[in-house]
């Protein structure tokens, strides 16, 4: 068995290097002609998308070949207001440039559409903006050229609107009302206080989404299931993909503060999920989801290194032993 780490967007260890540059539309409409405003979101977008591919070069340094797009890389891209912005043909060179990288170093990317972002919205509106914002993050993907489904989205299953089956059956409806090019990117999460791993479980299998087990998130929501038990069902979820299981770890900032994430990765909890693991007896990727971003990945990878139960093949992955 063996198992790739990943992280999230930033990395601290490269200076100036921000994948996330911003522009609020409050700032943009004070700048009185529209050319300016223009080239304002222009010059953001170049930068985030430079520094995107600096943060994959360095990645591929280190050995890092799972990682999570930000999903800011081209600021205010949804505002209804910047519709006619074409940002694709903009920066056609450099979404291909990135493409190409990540094809060629057969990298695993994703995205993660924020919590906005909701398929089972009781509001028209709140629909029509999250499938805004999930097309918008399918032409990222396709400007890069990465038209192979296996370049997925995350998302959680929404709100619960004092009702979680209704809330489920309209997901359910509007998850199969997506285009293809959407609706086959989505990968299911559990979630940290709504919908358990058993929730999207039953989800996943009915609807033929691959599962993305959040650790986290199930000991924070669960009805009693051991991790052993929920392992080996989620993995089950991916039997027809291409690419490998997909887990998010993290560990708790506090007791008093358990939900939110901790600066790094607590060896001896992720120990104890790597032996959880065994039972499902197969390889899978790892993101982790770290406020230290890239350094608490190294780290984490320099602790496991000295474990009698694991052999380090680089710094990025592990195989069991």
């Amino acid at each position: 068995m063996r198992f790739r780490l990943g992280y999230v967007a930033m990395t601290l260890n490269l200076e100036d290097c921000s994948p996330s540059g911003a522009v609020t539309y409050t700032t943009l409409s004070k700048i009185p002609d529209e050319k300016a405003r223009l080239y304002k979101l222009r010059q953001v977008t170049k930068k985030n998308l430079e520094n995107t591919l600096r943060i994959l070069k360095y990645n591929k340094a280190m050995d890092i070949r799972v990682y999570r797009l930000t999903s800011k890389l081209v600021p205010l891209a949804t505002h209804p207001s910047l519709q006619d912005w074409d940002y694709t043909a903009d920066f056609q060179e450099e979404f291909k440039e990135i493409g190409r990288f990540i094809l060629e170093n057969r990298f695993r990317v994703s995205a993660h559409p924020d919590h906005f972002t909701l398929i089972n919205a009781t509001d028209p509106k709140i629909l029509q903006d999250s499938i805004r914002d999930l097309d918008y993050h399918v032409r990222l993907f396709e400007a890069m050229g990465l038209e192979d489904y296996s370049y997925k989205l995350v998302l959680h299953v929404g709100g619960l609107y004092k009702d979680k089956e209704a809330s489920i059956e309209r997901f359910k409806e509007n998850f199969m009302k997506l285009p293809d090019r959407i609706r086959l990117r989505i990968i299911l999460e559990n979630d940290d206080k709504s919908f358990s791993a058993q929730d999207v479980y039953g989800i996943c299998t009915e609807l033929g989404i691959p599962m993305v087990l959040d650790v986290h998130h199930h000991k924070c929501v669960n009805h009693g299931e051991a991790l052993e038990e929920v392992i080996p069902l989620a993995f089950e979820t991916w039997d027809k993909q291409k690419l490998l299981p997909k887990v998010h770890f993290s560990s708790p900032k506090s007791p008093k503060d358990f939900r939110s994430h901790a600066d790094d990765i607590d060896y001896e909890e992720f120990s104890l999920f790597l032996r959880a693991t065994r039972k499902a007896n197969r390889d899978f990727d790892v993101m982790l989801e770290a406020k230290n971003k890239d350094t608490a990945l190294l780290k984490l990878s320099d602790v496991l290194a000295q474990s009698d139960e694991l052999k380090r093949i680089n710094r990025g992955e592990f195989e069991m032993v």
